[in-house]
């Protein structure tokens, strides 16, 4: 399941005004309630029942303060390759910590079988962390990037 997978339930969600939708598919479970203020929470599980890292994560009211990274959203890598801050070398880089970035901005490029692949922020946020290096080689859904979700 993708984040736009995750997206098309959201939407499904609001056009037929659901307050909460469940799928199970492929030993992946993943439900979507409406919180109190309208807002949709996801709540991913394997059929175990051990919790699985989404493209989007929720604060729940469970949190405590010792949690403070799992309110941050994480921009995941869509493919494997090689991560680059900017478009080259001496290009300022696309992102820094504390960037304040919208949704559809250019946070990174990964480099794939030699095409660069533009990466864009799914969502509105602060940069609170980046989680590799330039150069560095990434996997298919390794966390690239915490956002705080404004």
């Amino acid at each position: 399941m993708n984040l736009k997978e995750i997206k098309e339930m959201i939407q499904l969600m609001n056009e037929n005004n659901l307050n909460e939708i469940e799928l199970e598919r492929d030993g992946l479970k993943i439900r979507l309630v409406r919180g109190q203020q309208g807002v949709v929470q996801e709540l991913a599980q394997r059929a175990v029942g051990e919790t699985v890292a989404s493209g989007v994560e929720s604060k729940t009211p469970k949190e405590t303060a010792g949690q403070e990274k799992e309110k941050y959203i994480q921009i995941k890598a869509p493919m494997v390759g090689t991560f680059y801050k900017a478009v080259s070398p001496d290009a300022p880089p696309f992102v820094e910590l504390g960037d304040v970035i919208n949704a559809g901005d250019v946070v990174c490029i990964i480099e794939a079988m030699k095409l660069m692949n533009e990466i864009k922020s799914e969502v509105k946020g602060k940069i609170k962390e980046i989680l590799v290096e330039n150069g560095e080689p990434i996997e298919f859904g390794q966390p690239l990037f915490l956002i705080e979700p404004e």
